[in-house]
């Protein structure tokens, strides 16, 4: 459910649904850059084109839910431990990047690692606190190393610039500096007071153009709901072995191997789109949220009774489960949510 959203919510929704120390961009004093326009900024993040870097990330996300709790997956599915994990909590994560066909992270967990490695055609995902690797071999058209978006400020930013329309106020505030490296920082502001979103800051290398740093204010929240920066980062391209994975001993693999796409996509769920920009409300038919996810006791922890179904409310975002298994999601206040719903 989690990837349906994020292809069809608008750019915060993005945002959430990729978050996982605040590591915020801040004014630095001893920054002096040249001054530079919005556009100029903006023309700069477009002309980023980095082949290779290598860096350490801390994520932070606090949407007002609690921490996921150790043992989270007794209460359900794997599926339901990841969704709480990138709602809630901190991670650090390290980088590797050389080109578009060779991408490694590892996701730096409490006594544990998670990693995706890409190598070409080669794909490892690999968790340590399990013992489990799946190998995927993917069709040569289809190698890309373009898989650290759920923790790389530049993806996450990318995403967000995207959407950008005449909704969004973009101003350039005061200089900075991220992971030791001077930075122009563009602020987006939705020019509505109809969403959860109060504003988002976007750190950019004054040298190479690379975001690297991405903050999301929250409507009436005083702590970022969403922070994602390096807190350092190397120029240059990795040793080629960081993308040769061996699965320690003991670990238990799984071997797939993706055949040539023929025919048509698969289709995903289309949604019905409401209000704009900043105000989409996303209506999802019946069946779209997993039963397991549902009727887990986790959901009904997280969520509250109202007169329409279930409701997921968060600082940045808000879901709405109505009685009949429609899936209502947008970036604006609940009881909009709950009006589509009835109507």
């Amino acid at each position: 459910m989690t990837r349906v959203w994020a292809r069809w919510v608008p750019a915060v929704v993005a945002a959430v649904v990729i978050a996982g120390g605040t590591v915020a961009a801040t004014a630095a004093p001893d920054v002096d850059l040249p001054d530079k326009s919005p556009r100029e900024v903006l023309a700069l993040v477009a002309g980023h084109s980095l082949d290779g870097f290598s860096g350490t990330v801390e994520k932070t996300t606090d949407l007002g839910l609690p921490e996921l709790p150790p043992g989270a997956d007794k209460f359900g599915t794997d599926d339901i431990g990841s969704a709480l994990d990138f709602l809630t909590g901190s991670h650090t994560a390290r980088i590797f990047v050389d080109g578009h066909d060779k991408a490694r992270v590892q996701v730096l967990d409490q006594l544990a690692e998670r990693d995706v490695v890409v190598n070409g055609q080669d794909v490892w995902l690999y968790d340590s606190s399990k013992a489990t690797a799946v190998h995927l071999t993917v069709p040569e058209k289809d190698a890309t190393g373009d898989h650290a978006g759920d923790y790389s400020p530049a993806d996450l930013a990318d995403k967000l610039l995207d959407h950008v329309t005449l909704s969004t106020e973009v101003t350039v505030g005061e200089d900075t500096s991220v992971a030791g490296r001077d930075a122009y920082q563009l602020v987006l502001t939705p020019r509505t007071s109809e969403t959860l979103v109060e504003q988002i800051s976007i750190a950019v290398d004054a040298e190479t153009g690379l975001p690297l740093a991405v903050t999301v204010e929250a409507d009436g929240q005083d702590d970022p709901a969403i922070e994602v920066a390096f807190t350092s980062l190397t120029i240059g391209a990795p040793p080629a072995d960081t993308f040769a994975f061996t699965p320690p001993e003991g670990t238990d693999v799984t071997e797939h191997a993706l055949p040539e796409k023929s025919g048509p996509p698969a289709e995903h769920p289309m949604p019905q789109v409401s209000g704009s920009d900043w105000t989409t409300v996303l209506e999802f038919p019946a069946g779209t949220a997993p039963a397991e996810l549902t009727n887990s006791p986790v959901w009904a922890e997280l969520t509250s009774p109202v007169a329409e179904g279930q409701l997921l409310s968060t600082s940045l975002l808000n879901v709405l489960v109505t009685h009949d298994g429609r899936v209502f999601v947008g970036a604006v206040p609940a009881e909009v949510l709950q009006a589509a719903a009835a109507g």
